[in-house]
């Protein structure tokens, strides 16, 4: 039988995290330094004070704003596409579960971290080294899947995989911003293209790009 003590516990956690739900989502439209622990008490299942003994400070929550956003992204991106053979396969599968996961709005702003990367790329401190961070992490997982593809004869031997990882980021993040901007979900099928060409221009079989 829980004790009582296990039994806040859990509701403490229960409580975090639908606070970080609503204040990923609200960070995703407007950034993470709009976000305050009054707004976010409007639709907690708390009060501002109880969200403060949460969190401590304004930082504090934007840090877990992005760890909470890292762990939403790994579920609608990465996961999906582990199902996919390592490699080119991997990449293709990548490439598809991001657009879904733009064009589905997990986030209402769109991608979460192309907000915030534009917030605070010319900032300093914790919550950038958290932006920071969890971009290289994601570039890392896709250029690794490049590597393989090389290694795998899939991609040509003089492929560099960190030049693909660049080109492909830029189409994904030109898809979501665009479609943002312009209400114009046609901008992911023209980034498909656009990556399916990158790829296809490094040596990779148009038939496995579907």
């Amino acid at each position: 039988m829980s004790s009582p003590t296990d039994l806040r516990r859990l509701r403490g956690d229960r409580t975090r995290r639908a606070v970080l739900d609503d204040a990923v989502q609200e960070a995703s439209v407007r950034g993470l330094d709009a976000l305050s622990f009054g707004a976010l008490a409007a639709s907690a299942p708390v009060n501002k004070s109880a969200i403060a003994g949460l969190f401590g400070s304004k930082e504090q929550l934007q840090l877990a704003a992005v760890e909470r956003a890292a762990e939403i992204y790994t579920e609608h991106v990465v996961v999906p596409a582990r199902s996919a053979a390592r490699g080119l396969d991997r990449v293709w599968a990548l490439v598809r579960a991001w657009t879904e996961y733009s064009r589905a709005r997990v986030f209402r702003g769109g991608c979460f971290f192309r907000t915030v990367e534009i917030e605070f790329d010319m900032r300093d401190g914790a919550v950038r080294d958290a932006v920071v961070a969890a971009q290289r992490s994601w570039e890392a997982y896709l250029e690794h899947q490049v590597r393989l593809a090389v290694a795998a004869g899939e991609l040509a031997p003089e492929t560099d995989p960190a030049q693909v990882v660049f080109e492909v980021d830029a189409l994904l993040y030109a898809a979501n911003d665009r479609s943002l901007l312009f209400g114009d979900d046609r901008v992911y099928a023209r980034t498909i293209e656009g990556v399916r060409g990158v790829l296809a221009a490094r040596g990779a079989d148009l038939a496995a790009l579907r």
